[in-house]
């Protein structure tokens, strides 16, 4: 679907030069919702606006669907384009056009017919729940019925791909929800791939399968989402997924250790913790813990204080191993 290899942007700025993409490299395939997370400045909005033609890159290549778009121009560029829609943090409305204009008007600017424009539309508004809302103008609506316009409107031209850009930032955490679970349903139902910009580590954890962490302009971590979330490397990464950071006076206590456990799936239904009381000498305390879907699937966190010989804890950690139960000592997270 897209393959982007090191691509890189800067702006001159009156500070000297900015570098907003660093040789960024990632691969994008059909169907997933792939998320981009990262801090205000680390580059994910430049990554967008170059993959989606709105700006052009300094170096690199954008490969969608065989064909790199930084080396299109003209007709062969607009065509490539009609394939993408873009949805926007603060809607990008027509404010004096009705919630019909709105998604009709990248169908007028492309010369489709009335007919083909109405038929569009109208399932387009039923898609985004709106179909009693056609003559509304945006002025009338709440925040969240505008970002379902503008969704709509990004899928009026039948796109294969679809850039989201901080599109919920803007929104309260209700009606959040609400566009990640249309956004989702969307993706199942008609297949179109998403890019997911965003800061917010729920959205990626609600939304994505996959996601890529950015720091100063590079991804310094990616892959599927459930296994960023339970087993983030970098720093950055930690910051955003990892609820490993504890007080730093427990692992001072003697014979204590502090470990980390993750419950994926059906194991967030097990009373494991018990068992693993049961079978081994140990003194085993749950420090905090908590459960959440993560792409509709259950992933529970553990903190765990045990004591205990250290053969006995090598066995114990084993044990969790072998049912499929990540561990992992939390001495160097601490904070």
């Amino acid at each position: 679907m897209l393959q982007v290899r090191n691509l890189s942007k800067t702006y001159t700025t009156k500070e000297g030069t900015l570098h907003a993409l660093k040789n960024v490299s990632v691969d994008i395939n059909p169907g997933e919702i792939f998320g981009f997370i990262g801090l205000s400045g680390a580059g994910k909005t430049s990554l967008a606006r170059c993959v989606s033609a709105l700006e052009k890159a300094d170096s690199g290549e954008i490969i969608f669907q065989g064909a790199d778009i930084t080396k299109q121009k003209g007709a062969a560029l607009r065509t490539i384009r009609k394939k993408m829609g873009f949805v926007f943090q603060h809607f990008n409305l027509l404010m004096n056009a009705t919630v019909f204009e709105n998604i009709a008007f990248p169908l007028r600017i492309a010369r489709q017919s009335s007919a083909h424009i109405t038929q569009r539309v109208n399932e387009l508004m039923e898609l985004v729940g709106l179909t009693d809302k056609s003559a509304a103008y945006p002025a009338t609506l709440s925040g969240g019925q505008k970002q379902r316009v503008g969704i709509a409107r990004a899928l009026a031209s039948e796109p294969e791909l679809v850039i989201c850009d901080e599109a919920t930032s803007a929104l309260d955490p209700d009606t959040t929800r609400s566009i990640l679970s249309l956004i989702r349903q969307i993706g199942a139902k008609t297949g179109v791939t998403f890019i997911v910009i965003t800061h917010e580590m729920d959205v990626i954890k609600e939304l994505c399968t996959h996601v890529a962490v950015m720091e100063g302009g590079e991804i310094i971590e990616s892959g599927p989402v459930l296994d960023v979330l339970t087993a983030p490397k970098t720093p950055t990464a930690k910051r955003f997924f990892s609820k490993d950071y504890i007080d730093a006076t427990w692992i001072n206590l003697p014979k204590k250790r502090i470990f980390r456990a993750i419950f994926i799936g059906e194991a967030t239904r097990k009373a494991f913790i018990h068992d693993v009381i049961r079978k081994f000498d140990i003194e085993l305390s749950i420090l905090s813990g908590n459960i959440e879907s993560v792409g509709g699937t259950m992933v529970g966190s553990l903190i765990l204080e045990i004591s205990g010989k250290e053969n006995i804890l090598e066995e114990v950690q084993a044990y969790f191993h072998e049912n499929n139960v990540g561990i992992k000592e939390l001495s160097e997270h601490v904070t």
